[in-house]
């Protein structure tokens, strides 16, 4: 990234995008922001709000949206991404992921951008293959509860592709499995800043099921530096992008019972409809097409995410 390129983010002041944002500034370039802050916050760009190179554009792109000047990357990252907030916004989550999608790609196709659609591990549903593999066409619910996102991604993954045969929109896809770190809302939902929050608070961690369910979790940055090699690689994938070590909700809820020195107990609940009773990613792919592969320990993040949620509890009194 030597030389300053402009991109442009949708979903910019969310958990990913703004970790975007941050990275590509920190690599010399331009960049703009786009969201709606319906789940999104002003807040996750105040570390570097005032940069030059850094715009900011309060906008919902379920309508059509323009960018002035030139642009060369267009990253769309714009949804609601957590259980909690899907189920909240289920017709917003729908539109977002079907007209905000297709309202990208025509930014890029106008501006002869590269485009990357943030897709999900999601589209894989409540997999009967372990590990996943891009090639794995997924045993999705298209009626359940958690369907307006995985649908979304999935219809996402369909216009993207349509583009790219149909107008010659250079574009790629990247499946993101898992990713926790600092910016994380604590009231979300998903499972790190709910385990990590109820540590820190002294409360009981709230385990859905028996625990034996699997997750994979891979570190923001790591998740980023892959981002941005997709961007940059050219290929159009589908490139799944996640920590291929996988744990169970009670080895998880050990590694943070370690780390924060916390003795609560388990509460147990019943497990949600359709929701993933494993799931870890096969990143063959990842590693010959990008390189790429996850560098930070499950340890090592969890201390960063902790040591940013510690410091947003406290400010809460």
């Amino acid at each position: 990234m030597a030389q300053k390129k402009r991109w442009v983010v949708t979903g910019g002041a969310g958990f990913l995008g703004s970790h975007l944002c941050q990275a590509l500034l920190g690599r010399g370039q331009a960049v703009v922001a786009v969201d709606n802050l319906i789940t999104g916050r002003r807040d996750n760009l105040a570390d570097f709000e005032d940069c030059p190179d850094f715009t900011f554009i309060e906008r919902d792109i379920t309508s059509a949206f323009d960018v002035a000047g030139p642009v060369d990357f267009v990253l769309n990252f714009a949804s609601p991404a957590s259980p909690i907030d899907y189920a909240r916004l289920p017709i917003e989550t729908l539109r977002v992921g079907s007209l905000g999608t297709e309202h990208a790609l025509q930014l890029a196709e106008k501006k002869g951008a590269r485009f990357v659609q943030a897709s999900t591990s999601e589209i894989y549903g409540d997999p009967l293959v372990h590990p996943q593999r891009e090639d794995y066409l997924g045993n999705v619910n298209t009626l359940g509860p958690r369907a307006v996102y995985d649908e979304a991604k999935r219809y996402g993954e369909a216009i993207v592709s349509a583009y790219r045969r149909s107008r010659g929109v250079n574009a790629g896809i990247v499946r993101i499995f898992n990713t926790y770190g600092p910016r994380m809302r604590l009231d979300d939902g998903r499972v790190v800043p709910a385990f990590l929050g109820q540590a820190l608070r002294g409360e009981p961690f709230t385990v859905f099921g028996d625990g034996s369910q699997t997750r994979s979790f891979c570190f923001v940055d790591d998740l980023v530096r892959g981002i941005l090699a997709m961007a940059e690689s050219g290929h159009f994938g589908p490139v799944n992008l996640g920590n291929p070590i996988e744990r169970t909700m009670l080895e998880f809820i050990e590694a943070i019972r370690e780390l924060t020195l916390s003795a609560q107990p388990i509460h147990f609940s019943p497990l949600p409809k359709d929701d993933p009773k494993q799931r870890r990613p096969d990143i063959h792919r990842a590693r010959e097409l990008l390189g790429w592969e996850p560098e930070v320990s499950l340890e090592e993040g969890l201390r960063k995410t902790m040591e940013w949620m510690r410091g947003v509890i406290e400010a809460e009194g």
